[in-house]
């Protein structure tokens, strides 16, 4: 028995050596940025905390961080709208079926986010295709404000980001024992009462993943706002690069951390609220 224990632990140990690669690659390209971004927010002409300070106190920070939010959310809620459909009907579909149809859903992922979003504002602009068929067939008389509103970002971003949302819920949609939902069927439970009572608790987990997924995205994203957005519609990301083309780094690294401690503290109120186990069993 200790013998077998003793092999079994040497094995361990062994496959732990695989692991140092990455370990490496996240100390080199992700922790050492980390870190000196945070040593330019807290050393201006010395160590100093007054960087954060002012910051803290900008009431501008905090409006474009409730704008952030806003807009994050609002693509997070209509990702999952539009996601548990498709997921849905992607998991009842066949093997062969399913394949082809997650080849479609990828698809974007070929395209630059750059040409999707000038694809937007050819779609969205006042002589673009949307305002030319709506007043061609008589419905506006004149071209309406599409292009530079929150409404053409949150509409860009969740085309961007759809497929984030819509992989997970499948996933776990998959590999459902679908049994249960016959057994409600049969014991019979409404439709509704087998979404509610059912399908949707079991289906948690995808959801879950998903959403934090598309949320943490959402907050971060930069060519879509600057591109398609308006002067109302300014996200944290591009008053970061604001201050970048200024040169005012210790303004721009104090409002990267403060926005990674704002991320990072929604993602563990969202793993206590859900659980951890939830969101990480989603992404099997």
């Amino acid at each position: 028995m200790r013998e077998r224990n003793a092999v079994i632990s040497g094995m361990a140990n062994r496959q732990s050596l695989l692991a140092i690669p990455l370990i490496l690659y996240l100390l080199v390209f992700y922790a050492y940025p980390v870190l000196s971004m945070l040593q330019r927010g807290i050393y201006k002409d010395g160590w100093t905390l007054s960087v954060f300070g002012a910051l803290l106190q900008n009431a501008t920070f905090w409006r474009v961080m409730q704008i952030t939010g806003t807009i994050s959310l609002i693509v997070t809620v209509c990702c999952l709208l539009l996601a548990y459909p498709v997921a849905f009907f992607l998991s009842r579909r066949s093997k062969a079926a399913a394949n082809l149809l997650i080849i479609l859903v990828l698809i974007p992922f070929w395209t630059s986010i750059l040409v999707r979003t000038y694809a937007w504002m050819v779609l969205l602009g006042r002589r673009g295709i949307i305002n030319d068929s709506l007043t061609g067939i008589g419905l506006l008389e004149h071209p309406i404000q599409l292009l530079n509103t929150r409404f053409a970002v949150c509409l860009a971003m969740v085309h961007v980001l759809l497929p984030f949302m819509i992989l997970p819920i499948y996933a776990t949609l998959k590999n459902l024992d679908w049994r249960l939902v016959r057994a409600a069927q049969g014991l019979g439970a409404r439709p509704i009462a087998v979404f509610w009572q059912v399908l949707l608790p079991l289906s948690l987990p995808g959801i879950s993943a998903g959403c934090v997924l598309v949320f943490t995205l959402s907050i971060g994203f930069y060519i879509t706002p600057a591109l398609v957005g308006g002067p109302s519609d300014v996200m944290i990301s591009i008053l970061i690069g604001n201050e970048v083309n200024i040169l005012d780094w210790p303004q721009a690294a104090a409002m990267s951390v403060v926005l990674l401690a704002i991320v990072l503290a929604v993602f563990a109120g969202f793993t206590r609220l859900i659980g951890a186990d939830k969101i990480f069993q989603g992404q099997r």
